[in-house]
């Protein structure tokens, strides 16, 4: 395993966490919160007195990612081949042989109503949790109710700040601050540290202001993600979009750097709009929204031969200006399977070379998160003539009303048009987020 610099606040931090039972590390991405804790967990395994532990995060696959690999930072290089991946009772986990016997080490996700089903039966010691504040009240009060006989209970949570109203914050973490400030848990009961990505020494300066030139300055996740703290959705969604409206829409798009071709298609309800987005990935590693299409009337005037018909004519025009093969998939909401049905069947009558298949779903936050680190890295772009889009991006709201980061959904803009256009490339979100400016993406694809 390669080394890895900790700075003093991090490893005054870790010697806390060595005494102390709950321990909760936040703040900014790539600050080095869940890499203190992977150590922690890691050296306290040794010793435990406990044969079952849990690791969780919002999903088993982001649990696997985060505390498992870590970058080549986590349990599993830490180990090295004293670890190996297997189950237990339907569970994937890693069983570490420890000096003080086998260990195994239970991973899943904590994201849904009813994530606590899969930890239930067992016992754990510690456990270690990476974006706890992804995770459902219901599976944190089950993981702390599979704690209630362990010889050497620890809780180890990581996550990036959320709205200050959120329950993690009312309900755990700001509760157990004050009960310690008060006296009312022991001295060695809750530990907190507070961390940014300038705390973090492992990642150079360089790349430090490659991550901040992603973000829009103005936006909630610049003031989450970068500087940690925690604030509430308000006002536009998309300041960026507001403010430098010039650089995102443009009269010509360059077909020629065109990779691929995405349809999203958000079918409407009662008074919302069924839409399609047609959005160009470009080898250079850049969004275009080409095309879109609302299809008209209200309620109880459209019926899925319409939608089939529109959608059918909508492509053939893609076609016709970029060429069939250079179309790939239509992502359709997935809350509609009947519709989507119907429109794969009829896709495939009328030979349409294209594939459909419904959407990933994605958090609507992470969605719009991505969209907002793409234009800041301006890798985002609107053609003059999608005014649907245009509009939709300068008129979001953020929804005051609740604790959950959410778009406003109450007619006064058009969201779904938002929804359509992100499902044509809510798949491909890792790669677009996790990218650095277009300028050292050179000679990259979108299969590497």
């Amino acid at each position: 395993m390669s080394a890895y610099l900790f700075g003093e606040k991090h490893k005054s931090y870790m010697r806390r966490c060595f005494e102390c039972t709950v321990n909760v590390a936040e703040g900014s991405v790539r600050a080095g919160k869940t890499v203190d804790h992977v150590f922690v967990f890691a050296a306290l395994l040794e010793t435990s007195p406990d044969r079952l532990h849990l690791a969780t995060g919002a999903t088993a696959a982001s649990a696997k990612l985060n505390i498992g690999d870590c970058n080549g930072l986590g349990l599993e290089a830490i180990f090295g081949s004293r670890a190996s991946w297997g189950k237990y009772r339907g569970n994937e986990c890693m069983r570490i042989r420890t000096r003080t016997g086998e260990k195994i080490v239970i991973f899943a996700g904590g994201k849904n109503a009813d994530s606590f089903k899969r930890i239930r039966g067992n016992s754990y010691g510690m456990w270690i949790a990476t974006e706890i504040n992804l995770h459902h009240d219901t599976m944190i009060k089950e993981a702390f109710n599979r704690q209630l006989a362990a010889k050497g209970r620890r809780i180890f949570w990581d996550l990036n700040p959320s709205s200050p109203d959120s329950f993690i914050y009312t309900d755990y973490i700001d509760l157990y601050a004050k009960k310690a400030e008060r006296g009312e848990v022991g001295e060695n009961f809750f530990n907190y540290g507070h961390f940014t990505i300038f705390d973090n020494p492992a990642v150079p300066r360089e790349r430090v202001a490659e991550i901040v030139s992603q973000y829009d300055g103005d936006s909630v996740w610049y003031r989450r993600d970068i500087l940690g703290e925690r604030c509430a959705a308000d006002g536009l969604v998309y300041p960026f979009f507001a403010n430098n409206r010039e650089k995102i829409v443009v009269s010509g798009v360059p077909s020629e750097d065109f990779e691929f071709i995405n349809v999203g298609v958000d079918f409407g309800g009662s008074r919302s709009k069924t839409t399609f987005v047609a959005t160009a990935f470009t080898h250079s590693m850049s969004l275009y929204v080409v095309a879109e299409h609302a299809v008209a009337g209200g309620k109880g005037e459209i019926d899925p031969c319409r939608v089939d018909r529109e959608f059918e004519e909508f492509i053939k025009e893609l076609s016709e200006k970029y060429g069939e093969a250079c179309l790939r998939y239509a992502f359709c909401d997935s809350e509609a399977q009947y519709l989507i049905n119907g429109l794969r069947a009829h896709a495939r009558r009328a030979g349409l070379g294209i594939t459909v298949g419904e959407c990933a779903k994605r958090r609507i936050r992470d969605r719009i998160d991505c969209t907002g680190k793409l234009m800041a890295s301006g890798r985002f772009f609107v053609k003059d003539d999608c005014l649907l889009v245009q509009k939709g991006l300068a008129e979001a709201l953020w929804d005051r009303s609740s604790a959950v980061d959410k778009r406003l959904d109450n007619f006064t803009s058009d969201i779904d048009i938002l929804d359509a256009m992100e499902y044509s490339f809510e798949r491909y979100m890792t790669k677009l987020a996790g990218n650095p400016p277009a300028d050292n993406l050179k000679g990259k694809t979108w299969t590497d």
